[in-house]
Formats: C-alpha cells, structure tokens, sequence
C-alpha cells in the first residue's frame, strides 16, 4: 500500500513566541494557583504547630536547587516536552528510549492528576460562597470548570499566552490582598509562639513531619518547570527558560513566606486543625474576613478561584506538550503526534489530559488531598526528578561539545541538594501516609510501565529487541537563541522528524524553509 502525503500537521510543528514575561508568568501562574490557599492548614498539620514556615523554605530550596537542574537540561535542550526530550538524549545510549517512554508513561497520569488538585481546591474556596453547596454539585461544578479550561486552550499559543498573563495578574492581585489583609492584623505573639518541642532535631517525630512538609512544599513550588516542557515554543530558549525559572522560584518563595507567615499572625494554628473551622477547608477567605469582614472576603475568594482557573491552565498548557514529542518518535500512540491543523496545538494530548483530570478530580474529592498530594509527588520522584538529576552529569560527559548557553551554579552541589530532597520525600512517603502504600503504587506503576515498553519495543523492533536508534539532533543542530524561529535539526517553524533526521517537506506552494505562517522563505 503507497503511504499517503503527510497532512500539515504532520509537516509543521511549533513556533517559538512566548517571550521572558509571558514564561515568567506561565510559570508562576501554575505554582501559586490555588496551592497555598489549600496546603496551609496542610503544612500546619505535619509539623504540628507554626513552625510549618519551615516547610516552605525547605521547599524552596529544594526548588531552586532543581530548578538550575531544569534550567541546564532546558537551555542546551530546548525541545516539546522537556523531561521526555531530556531522558530520551541522556539514557538513549545504554538503555535506548526505556527513560523517556516510562516518563511519558507516568507523565500523563501524574501532570492531569496534579492539576485536579487545584480544581480540587477550587471547590472548597467556592464553599465559601455557597455554603449549601453539596458533594454531587461540588462534583458536577469541578467537572465544568476542566471542561472551561479545556476549551480556553483550544486556540493558538500566543493568544493563551495573552489570557496567562492576565490570569497571572489576577493572581497577583489575590495573594498580595490576603498579605496586606493578614499584615494589618498581624500578631507576632500567635506567629511566633511555638508548642513545646518544635524543633526538637533528635526527635523522629520533627523529621517525620519535616519530610511531609518538605512534600507539600515541593507540591506548592512544582510548575516552575512548566515553560521548559514548552521549549519549542519559547523564545531564545537559552536565555529565557533559565531566567524564567529562576525568576518565578525566588517571585513564589517570598510571596509563600509572607502569606505563610501573615496568616499564622492573623488565625489561631489550632483552628486550622479543626475539620469545621472555615480556616480549614478557605483559611485565606478566613484571613480577610477576620482583618476586613465578609464583604471583602467575598471578593478576594473570587479572586483565589480565577487564580486556581489560572494553576490549572498553565498546568494543563505546558503538560499537553509532553507525549507530543514521544508520538513524533513513535515512542507513543502516533495520534499524539499530531498538531491542530489550524491552531498549531497537540489536540489529543489536551483533550487526554483534561478526562484525567476530570478522574482525578473526582478521586480526591471522595478521598484525601494530602495523600493524593503524596502519590504524585512518589511517581513522580521516582521516574522524573532523579532520573533527571543523574541526566545533568551523563549529559556533561555523553555529550560535553552540546551547546550549553546556561550551566548549572556551582555545579555538582545543586544536583546533590536536589537528590537528598528528593530522596528524603520518597524514603518518608509510607510513614506520611500510613495505610496507602505510595511507594508501593509506585513501584507497581512503573513496574507495569516496564512491562509496557517490553510489549512495545517487541512489536516496534526497537531495542531490546532491536538496534539502538542514537539521535544527536540538539548537539549538531541549529542555535535557537541566535535562529528564534527554529528548532534545532530543523528549519524555521517546523518540528524535527526524529526518528530519520530528515527536515520535514514544507506545505504545497511554499519553499522548503517557508515560514509556515506567512509562506516567505526564511532568511539565513
């Protein structure tokens, strides 16, 4: 049977338009979110009292010492997907495309899971306006908040990036009231006072809930990666995605560090604890209404929910980018691979997310955020974050001639930092959650995806079963810092064909390095 042409999404992939702002601000749209607003009570809970500030300073630092890690492995390899692109290049020459298909494998289960959390979160600051509101229409409004957000992102990249910029300002806007709210009726007394053997450092107990609070941490920082899986999108990658991951940690830490702080000044701890106590489920609308009374709690609630749409957004925007990159290598289902032919966008891979996120949603709201919170955290540990600290190191040696316009600070001591973090939050996982098991799940998760890939390569030809396919394509190719417009191997506008090297034919009529929105052949 004669192959068919190509269809045009096939032939023309991303075009590189989200500048420093616009990634800033993707990037701090899905960290912040609805995370704080919810974990708060949470982080108070594991370390039993208000020295839980300390869980989000360690994971800070847990952040940024990954985030130099992301902004490496970012920066030399600017590519659709980020973690699969960076364990496909690091792994591919002992164990061929295992790393990046296990990543694919777990990625899009835990990214949409990630994102019910904030959808999660969203219904319990709704409660605060609708008191009567019961679990089935909780469920059924959930629901149609992810389908909205799904059909916000069925358009051209730079108009969601237009529509992040201001959700990010809606953000903005809600955390810093809550600050100010919270810090016009700040008392350092209930801040500061802490309960007997808070700090106890040879006490097990504080190390217990130090690693359930360097999980939820983690948890409230996670998305500082979210422009890198964008890569192909981003302008001066090399520049750009470094700084706007290093920007958007140090923006969120000292915005967590204030809220944090202030509301412990402004809520007794003891009534975070308490399952009927609005500080619970809203503690920031509990802020406002203790420091300015219910109208402008209202008001900054609304707020909190336009800033959980925003988290799950930019969740779901970066995280629909991921299997596309693996489809175009035929390292998933090939129908992933396909772009939008219209608005440019990999349209399975969103419309997959958002039915993941809509079960996720609907598992935690019928569960425990906390322990949902820890299962994702677990696969997420286990297949991504130290695979990609050991990616760092075999990079540097695999390929030391790959262009690097960012290298790591101080390099290896983040790496070492991010492992011991990373090891601390998977070692502690069981203990957190007594009677789940996530690292079990885990184990089990990628345990099947294992299986998985062996049924695959076995039918794909592929190694184990066949010869390693070696694909060098980023060291050789293109400088997307100095050719905006392109991705490294290919020409301007288009998508690499990874599995041959070969540039893709261009649209019918145009030259062969078109521009594939204008049809003028691309300047050298």
């Amino acid at each position: 049977m004669a192959e068919t042409d190509p269809s045009p999404d096939e032939r023309v992939g991303f075009v590189r338009r989200i500048g420093l702002f616009q990634a800033t601000a993707i990037n701090m749209s899905q960290m912040c979110g609805i995370g704080p607003f919810v974990t708060i009570p949470l982080m108070v809970a594991a370390f039993g009292g208000p020295q839980a500030v300390i869980g989000f300073v360690a994971g800070a630092v847990l952040a940024l010492a990954d985030g130099l890690i992301w902004a490496e492995l970012g920066a030399s390899l600017p590519g659709a997907g980020g973690s699969y692109v960076y364990l496909r290049q690091a792994f591919q020459y002992r164990t061929g495309k295992l790393m990046p298909f296990l990543f694919v494998w777990t990625a899009m289960l835990f990214i949409p899971l990630g994102m019910s959390t904030g959808v999660i979160g969203f219904v319990q600051y709704l409660g605060y306006l609708w008191p009567d509101m019961g679990r089935t229409q909780g469920d059924l409004t959930g629901l149609a908040v992810i389908a909205l957000i799904v059909l916000v992102l069925w358009r051209r990249v730079e108009n969601i990036a237009r529509i992040t910029v201001v959700l990010w300002c809606v953000m903005i806007a809600s955390v810093v009231l809550v600050i100010l709210a919270a810090f016009t009726h700040f008392s350092p007394g209930r801040a500061f006072t802490y309960p007997p053997g808070a700090f106890e450092l040879t006490s097990n107990h504080f190390w217990i809930g130090f690693a359930a609070g360097l999980t939820i941490g983690i948890y409230d920082y996670l998305g500082y990666n979210t422009a890198a899986y964008m890569g192909a999108e981003i302008k001066n990658p090399g520049r750009t995605l470094p700084r706007a991951i290093v920007f958007s940690i140090l923006g969120i830490m000292a915005i967590y560090l204030l809220l944090q702080i202030g509301t412990l000044g402004v809520i007794d701890w003891k009534q975070m604890l308490d399952p009927a106590s609005t500080a619970s489920s809203s503690v920031a609308s509990a802020v406002l209404e203790e420091a300015w009374g219910k109208g402008p709690a209202r008001v900054v609630t609304v707020l909190i929910l336009v800033t959980a749409v925003a988290s799950v957004l930019a969740g779901l925007l970066g995280g629909s980018r991921v299997p596309y990159d693996a489809a175009r290598e035929k390292v998933f289902f090939r129908p992933f691979g396909r772009l939008h032919p219209r608005h440019r966008f990999p349209a399975l891979g969103l419309a997959a997310m958002g039915v993941i996120t809509g079960t996720g949603f609907l598992i935690g709201r019928h569960t425990n955020l906390a322990t949902l919170i820890q299962l994702l955290t677990s696969v997420m540990v286990i297949v991504q974050a130290l695979a990609q600290v050991l990616a760092v190191t075999v990079l540097r040696r695999r390929q030391p001639d790959l262009p690097r316009p960012y290298r790591m600070w101080l390099y290896p001591l983040p790496s070492l930092v991010a492992l011991v973090g990373w090891l601390v939050i998977y070692g502690y996982a069981n203990r957190n959650s007594p009677g789940r098991h996530p690292i079990e799940w885990s184990l089990a998760w990628v345990g099947a995806g294992c299986v998985a890939f062996v049924l695959w390569s076995r039918y794909e030809k592929v190694w184990p079963f066949g010869p390693r396919e070696i694909s060098e394509e980023y060291l050789h190719g293109a400088d997307p810092d100095t050719d905006p417009g392109t991705t490294p191997g290919t020409a301007p506008g288009t998508a690499p064909d990874l599995t041959s090297g070969a540039v893709p034919d261009a649209r019918p009529g145009e030259a062969p390095d078109a521009d594939p929105d204008t049809g003028v052949p691309a300047e050298r």
